[in-house]
């Protein structure tokens, strides 16, 4: 069965074929930039509880060359199964508070659903614009902090 946009719960069409080799150095070097982008990724979701998106967003823009809004939806796409196995080793460690956990994901829900939505009436250079300041500022942040 062939995939195309009536069988797959996105809409509009996506050729794999030109998202594997968009360096133009074949389905091997993609795949190891997929590896490396995953590993790098992983590591900071399962370091610093960010998720990966904080990684993914600017590699996937960077070596895979995808527009902003798609790197931020490849991104929350890749971020799901992540956070579930870090959640899971950081509970099995005893450091999660599910009370918090729990009650603070269901605002964030409602704040995902309200910025995603703002994220894709935006276009992409402002976009772009305000995810640096947003780095920027959380890096700024993290290192003057005590």
């Amino acid at each position: 069965m062939w995939i195309n946009s009536s069988t797959v719960p996105w809409t509009g069409s996506y050729d794999l074929r030109e998202s594997m080799f968009v360096l133009g150095g074949g389905f091997v070097a993609t795949l190891l930039i997929f590896i490396v982008i995953g590993v790098l990724g992983g590591l900071a979701s399962g370091l610093f509880g960010v998720g990966g998106g904080l990684v993914f967003v600017p590699l996937l823009v960077m070596f895979q060359k995808m527009n902003l809004h798609q790197a931020i939806g490849t991104s929350i796409a890749i971020v799901v199964p992540t956070a579930l196995m870090s959640t899971w080793r950081h509970a099995s460690a005893g450091q999660v508070d599910w009370k918090a956990a729990v009650l603070i994901t269901l605002f964030a829900i409602v704040g995902a659903w309200a910025g995603s939505g703002l994220s894709l009436q935006m276009d992409a250079g402002s976009l772009r614009r305000f995810y640096a300041v947003f780095l920027l500022f959380v890096a700024v942040r993290l290192f003057f902090q005590k």
